[in-house]
């Protein structure tokens, strides 16, 4: 644990007992949704861990310092000061040394987390290889960290914007499993399939934990996908959504969006041209995300 963590008290008490822990990033509350659609996902999401048992530790950077565990009045900076830069690995120590803001992505998120000792994190959806990158070579650091990192990413899939059948090769080549939760087939974010299957499918919190365990106890590196279906009310309809996102890739390579700017560029058309409907879905399934991971953490300190 490196001296520049501030884990908040609340968040270190229950490291200390071994009680269960999520972390949450903060990217969705700085570059998600629009002001106070951001917020209230934010306070949402840690309520939703509460809830199931579980101590939320929101991660991001607030004036360079790392922060595990964020108050409501951090929530609030993150969610209305404009240009909070968002954070992955390559950004971090940057950003610390110059005292700066940020937001975290999954990739720094996980990386944070294991070194405050979460083991446990529940996100939207993970990043991964983008439509075109056989050209573009645009592959999300979520992978990369996944490969390397030793935590649990709770998702719904990957981003559907994303090459999903690339995804889950490059997971394949790196040894990341892809644990589905209830499903024999991988989510793909608004949608509950996407005709890709999942390594193996674990129907309860207990299952999931037990195979965390088992891969420490082996001495096995890195992290696992638990891939989480949006709930289905809230699902949006294949051939709606497919459609949707193809508009906005074309819009986006129209305007020359690239690198870090594609993904906020993406979600922000996507919600404009389903007329808000994606956001509901987006929240929706967060919140999912985080009650299992949740369960997960439980079930992994109780079995401790």
């Amino acid at each position: 644990m490196t001296h520049q963590l501030k884990i908040a008290p609340e968040v270190r008490t229950a490291l200390e007992s071994g009680a269960p822990v999520v972390a949450l990033e903060s990217t969705i509350i700085s570059h998600g949704f629009p002001y106070p659609a951001n917020l209230e996902c934010a306070l949402a999401a840690e309520e939703n861990a509460r809830d199931e048992g579980a101590v939320p530790a929101t991660i991001a950077l607030i004036g360079g310092e790392i922060c595990v565990g964020l108050d409501s009045i951090g929530l609030e900076h993150l969610a209305i000061v404009p240009g909070i830069a968002k954070v992955s690995r390559r950004d971090l120590a940057t950003l610390v040394a110059s005292g700066s803001d940020g937001a975290t992505t999954v990739a720094a998120t996980m990386m944070i987390a294991e070194m405050a000792g979460i083991r446990v994190f529940a996100t939207g959806g993970i990043g991964g290889v983008h439509r075109g990158a056989e050209t573009s070579f645009d592959i999300s650091a979520d992978l990369e960290e996944l490969a390397r990192t030793d935590v649990a990413v709770v998702c719904a899939g990957a981003k559907s914007v994303l090459d999903l059948g690339l995804t889950l090769e490059y997971l394949e080549t790196h040894g990341v499993p892809v644990l589905g939760y209830g499903t024999d087939e991988f989510p793909a974010f608004y949608t509950r399939t996407s005709g890709f299957g999942v390594d193996a499918r674990l129907d309860s919190a207990e299952e999931i934990a037990a195979v965390l365990r088992t891969r420490r106890e082996l001495g096995i590196s890195g992290g696992v996908v638990v891939a989480n279906p949006i709930p289905p009310e809230y699902e949006l309809a294949h051939a709606e959504i497919d459609g949707v996102i193809e508009t906005a890739l074309a819009e986006a390579a129209e305007h020359g969006v690239r690198g870090k700017a594609v993904t906020p560029f993406l979600l922000g058309r996507i919600h404009a041209l389903t007329g808000g409907a994606s956001e509901t879905a987006n929240k929706e399934l967060v919140y999912n995300n985080v009650r299992l991971a949740a369960r997960i953490a439980r079930a992994l300190s109780e079995g401790a």
